[in-house]
């Protein structure tokens, strides 16, 4: 698909009548309209929330109460019929649009062809594909390879597992408000408590954390919060002992936090002079999610390892570990793996989504809308001043809402906002280490109608909250 055709796809898709007591097709052909025929959840919903309680643990929890039956363009349909406008993408998963057709095709054939060998028994060529592909468009010009996994959290571990191996030392160090995964080490990596650690312990050891730039809150420039994170470093761990540092380029559970220019440059700076592995976590901003194909190119890092998952294969599971050569070279064999790392399913469907980030003008379309987002948010906060700060980077934006006197994070109201939001048929997600902020995900596919529509609702909420 041409730039120019993907973009009027985003913008306007086909309306076909979608019965709503029928289940509906997903992906382009559905409506692109937000439609409440019931109160949310409606009567089918309803039930199979009610079949969730019963079978399901308290502790895996849900945002939007309803059950999903269809998706694509910008909204996601329920059992009731109700139309929701999507401004969350399954946690930027779905960047392409939900049932992508390139996606769905690659799928059905490679379903059709087998469904699993094993890689570490009988290796096929896809995955060897998908490792090319990322070894090519990931950031860095130098020898590299990937490796697949299913999650990325999985990928974390793995990352970390490797730079073990390559330094033969063992110390990490994470970041104030960094976000890492629900595994063990990866809880250990993860700053926030409530809901992803509390309870778990105790963690996997030797992971340490330091002082995140996050210029709203600190008002540091990037020099003056790198020094003082590399100084903790220095003094707290050492440099001889530490593996790793592991950061987001944009941290994503903790409230989409920018880093002041010139931060991520120093600490890579600083641990290539230590031969420290600098990895860059991009699973959230990963894959034109703002708008460009990874977030270190906004900041002019060339991380040694990169993971990524969520919006690699479209809504497939899979995730990848990617870096300097000699480093992924490290472990020795059989180190590496896993029953379904680099599922061939999953990898076709990773051919087809990288294929339309390369070709279909993804990217640009990631930036029309991050100009969207942006300037309908800083409109609202200039003139509500519990909006305290509007920052991100193309389809990843977000609103950090607080007391208008003391800028305290104001958590009660973005969660009233949210609410509000989600029963007027608006999917959004709330975010942050103190709860307070509203995050916007939106797949690339959403058209402009459907986005502001979406973001009037929104500014509707938050001024009746």
């Amino acid at each position: 698909m041409h730039p120019k055709e993907y973009r009027s796809y985003a913008r306007g898709m086909a309306l076909v009548d979608t019965a709503p007591t029928a289940v509906p097709l997903g992906g382009p052909e559905l409506p692109q309209e937000r439609r409440l025929v019931t109160e949310l959840p409606g009567p089918r919903s309803a039930e199979l929330l009610a079949r969730k309680a019963e079978a399901v643990p308290a502790g895996v929890g849900h945002t939007v109460p309803i059950a999903a039956v269809a998706a694509g363009g910008g909204v996601v349909v329920d059992a009731d019929g109700n139309s929701l406008i999507d401004l969350g993408s399954g946690i930027a998963v779905t960047t392409v649009g939900n049932a992508h057709p390139k996606i769905a095709a690659a799928v059905a054939a490679q379903a059709a062809q087998f469904t699993h060998t094993c890689f570490m028994i009988s290796p096929y060529e896809s995955y060897v594909a998908v490792a090319e592909a990322l070894n090519r468009v990931t950031p860095g010009d130098f020898a590299k390879k990937s490796a697949l996994f299913n999650s990325g959290a999985e990928a974390v571990e793995n990352a970390i597992k490797i730079a073990r191996k390559h330094t033969g030392r063992q110390a990490v160090v994470a970041f104030d408000h960094g976000y890492h995964g629900r595994t063990n080490l990866t809880m250990a990596l993860t700053a926030k408590s409530m809901p992803y650690k509390s309870g778990f312990g105790p963690f996997a050891p030797e992971v340490y954390r330091a002082p995140m730039s996050y210029p709203f809150r600190d008002g540091l420039s990037g020099a003056d919060a790198a020094a003082r994170a590399i100084l903790q470093l220095e003094k707290q761990i050492g440099a001889d002992n530490l593996a790793a540092i592991i950061i987001e380029p944009i941290q994503g559970e903790g409230g989409f936090i920018v880093p002041a220019e010139g931060f991520l440059p120093a600490l890579q700076e600083w641990s290539r002079a230590n031969g420290v592995v600098f990895i860059a976590d991009e699973v959230q901003t990963g894959f034109a999610r703002t708008g460009h194909m990874f977030a270190s190119e906004i900041f002019g890092i060339e991380p040694d390892l990169i993971t990524t998952a969520k919006g690699i294969a479209g809504g497939l599971p899979l995730a990848a570990v990617t870096g300097r050569a000699e480093i992924m070279d490290a472990s020795h064999a059989g180190g590496l793996g896993g029953t379904y790392g680099g599922n061939p399913i999953a990898c076709a469907a990773a051919l087809a989504a990288i294929d339309v980030f390369e070709n279909d003008g993804v990217i640009e379309r990631a930036r029309e809308i991050g100009d969207l987002l942006v300037s309908r948010l800083t409109a609202m906060q200039s003139s509500d001043p519990r909006v305290g700060d509007v920052r991100g980077h193309g389809a990843m934006v977000a609103a950090e809402f607080v007391d208008p006197e003391t800028k305290a994070p104001d958590a009660a109201l973005t969660a009233a906002v949210a609410k509000a939001a989600i029963a007027q048929g608006v999917i959004v997600l709330t975010c942050g280490t103190y709860g307070n902020v509203i995050r916007f995900l939106p797949p690339l596919s959403i058209g402009d109608d459907l986005l502001n529509e979406g973001l009037d609702i929104v500014q509707a909420a938050l001024a009746s909250a």
